[in-house]
């Protein structure tokens, strides 16, 4: 017992170190995590989930795909599926039966699997994800709309395209003992359709009505959501096997798209879930891996995924992106961009432990091939999609655009000088009245904690190059700066100084002191959101020549405070206490005029 521990811990602190070292490489941690696995795994031989876990090894491998598939269902809002342009809707549906139809074709004249087992790998295989596509596309710095397709691709495929496979397998699964005519799968199939839909259906609607009425105590959402569906799915198995990932997804999909359901609780809560059974899960899935199994990957297997990433991809963007007005070089960059993620390798793996048991022939190649392809593609595209964009001229300059934690009035204000200098601009806070006020103002928003997952996959990040922090709570302000140094760079973050009372408690204070201080070393938010309250204003200025900031500083004196410049090529510097702001000719000079300046 205390060796099953000690191995629990072990495979805890590895996937830690996972994490940390996909941080620092800027990669999908799924990569470093199934390397990890193979490496402890077949390679090393330190870790054998099967006999650490016995038979409880199936029922958690389960679970945690069922988790995974429910919180990928619940991004799936069918009003951001028809909101994002005819390319990502024909990408995320036609687009996906003609990638699965491809591998399925593959797999079955190259891998020699059968028509049934064929089909299943070609329907795991059309799932991108967000966790996989959105990191590279932070250092890939395409053009916006290239952009907005690839990262809505990403986030809307993923259950959309769990939901086929689910479909697929359940279908092989049910005629897998080849002793039932066709006729009897149908009706079996139907039958898992009918308990999964209508489980899913009931449960969703249902749970909808207690969250909605708030008949639950908020902080009982989550852990209510997390436990009831995990009792819909036990109970779909019980009624009839293999039903219940059905059940689960469904159930997401319809909590999801249920007016007036606030699943953003359950979507936070579920990011701490999920990178605890993710790490975990794909160290053990990869270190179930065996020596035959690795020997499985020969020439066959290196065609397949040729023919996926050579054939099947720019054949998907070539058809879906007829008459879309794209350039042939902007095609060319979505068809070589396909990174396969989270629910494939999951996925992949529960469907092979339940085919295996079944005795269908194949099985065994599911997983060896699924993760091939999910290694090849992560590791290819991740080194090469920034090259061959910057080869193909699709790449945007660097990013100049704004991020500003808070929609408070200082903050709006600052942002609304910005846009109408023509600088992007967006707002982040959790603040509903304030983020509406922001709208209102015709600023771009994020309603959320930037920090979140969720925000990860939905905070369009690709055309931001600095973070001004302009939130009344200084521990997120402080926080939101470590955070995004590692995205943005250490000269493009900046944070707020404090009132000398409250330095001492700083938690974060030592890990900021290489950080620059926003526009003074006294002006703190509580000072700039007095002087905006006391009819402070904002205005910009052009700057013809050097002596008009002078000319600017003699006129106002000690009641005016210059913020930033923003340059002809829309160029944003800062000031701040380090390097105060000299306005260069040609640039717009943005400065709060104080309400008793003798100038106004």
């Amino acid at each position: 017992m205390e060796h099953a521990g000690f191995n629990l811990a072990a495979i805890g602190l590895l996937a830690l170190i996972c994490q940390w070292l996909a941080w620092q490489l800027k990669l999908p941690a799924i990569l470093t995590l199934l390397v990890a696995g193979i490496a402890v795994g077949p390679v090393m031989g330190l870790l054998d989930p099967d006999a650490l876990f016995g038979d409880l090894l199936f029922p958690l491998v389960s679970l945690a795909v069922a988790v995974i598939l429910f919180e990928g269902s619940l991004t799936l809002n069918f009003r951001e599926l028809g909101g994002h342009g005819r390319t990502v809707r024909r990408l995320v549906t036609w687009g996906a039966l003609i990638t699965g139809a491809t591998a399925t074709l593959a797999a079955h004249y190259l891998l020699a699997l059968t028509w049934e087992m064929a089909s299943v790998l070609g329907a795991l295989l059309v799932v991108t994800g967000p966790t996989v596509i959105l990191p590279m596309l932070q250092t890939l710095r395409a053009r916006e709309h290239l952009t907005q397709i690839l990262r809505w691709e990403g986030i809307l495929i993923d259950p959309m395209g769990a939901i086929g496979a689910v479909l697929v397998y359940e279908f092989v699964a049910l005629g897998s003992g080849g002793s039932e005519a066709a006729t009897q799968t149908l009706l079996l199939f139907a039958k898992t359709a009918l308990i999964g839909f209508g489980l899913g259906i009931a449960g969703g609607y249902c749970w909808g009505l207690v969250l909605r009425r708030h008949w639950l105590p908020r902080q009982l959402h989550s852990f209510g959501t997390l436990m009831l569906m995990l009792t819909l799915f036990t109970l779909s198995n019980r009624l009839f096997h293999e039903s219940g990932l059905l059940t689960v997804t469904v159930m997401g999909v319809w909590l999801a798209n249920m007016r007036g359901v606030p699943t953003r609780p359950i979507i936070e809560f579920k990011e701490t879930l999920s990178v605890l059974l993710i790490s975990g899960l794909f160290i053990l899935l990869a270190a179930r891996l065996t020596v035959d199994q690795l020997a499985l990957l020969d020439w066959p297997a290196w065609a397949f995924l040729a023919i996926l990433v050579g054939i099947a991809r720019p054949l998907t963007v070539w058809l879906c992106t007829l008459g879309s007005g794209l350039e042939l070089r902007e095609k060319a960059l979505l068809a070589f961009i396909s990174p396969r993620g989270i629910v494939a390798a999951a996925v992949a793996s529960l469907f092979a432990l339940r085919l295996q048991e079944a005795g269908v022939a194949g099985a065994e190649m599911l997983v060896p091939i699924t993760f091939l392809v999910i290694i090849s593609t992560v590791v290819s595209q991740s080194l090469l999609s920034r090259p061959l964009a910057r080869w193909l001229g699709v790449q945007r300059p660097s990013p100049s655009g704004v991020l500003i934690i808070g929609a408070n009035q200082v903050a709006r204000e600052v942002g609304i000088q910005l846009k109408d200098a023509g600088v992007s601009v967006v707002l982040a806070d959790s603040n509903w009245d304030a983020i509406q006020l922001a709208q209102q103002a015709g600023l771009s928003t994020y309603y959320g904690d930037p920090l979140s997952e969720h925000a990860a996959q939905h905070l369009e990040l690709s055309s931001i190059g600095y973070l001004l922090p302009l939130s009344p709570y200084r521990e997120l302000n402080d926080l939101a700066a470590l955070h995004f140094e590692h995205l943005l760079g250490r000269d493009r973050v900046f944070r707020l100084a404090v009132d000398e009372g409250r330095r001492a408690g700083r938690p974060h204070g030592q890990a900021l002191d290489h950080v620059p201080l926003l526009f003074g070393r006294n002006v703190t938010f509580a000072k700039l959101s007095r002087l905006v309250a006391e009819g402070g204003e904002m205005r910009r200025a052009p700057i013809a020549e050097g002596s008009r900031f002078e000319e600017q500083r003699r006129r106002h004196g000690d009641r005016w405070l210059p913020l930033l410049c923003i340059g002809q090529s829309g160029r944003v510097r800062l000031a701040t206490a380090e390097a105060g702001l000299t306005p260069k000719r040609g640039d717009t000079l943005v400065s709060l005029i104080f309400a008793d300046s003798p100038a106004r």
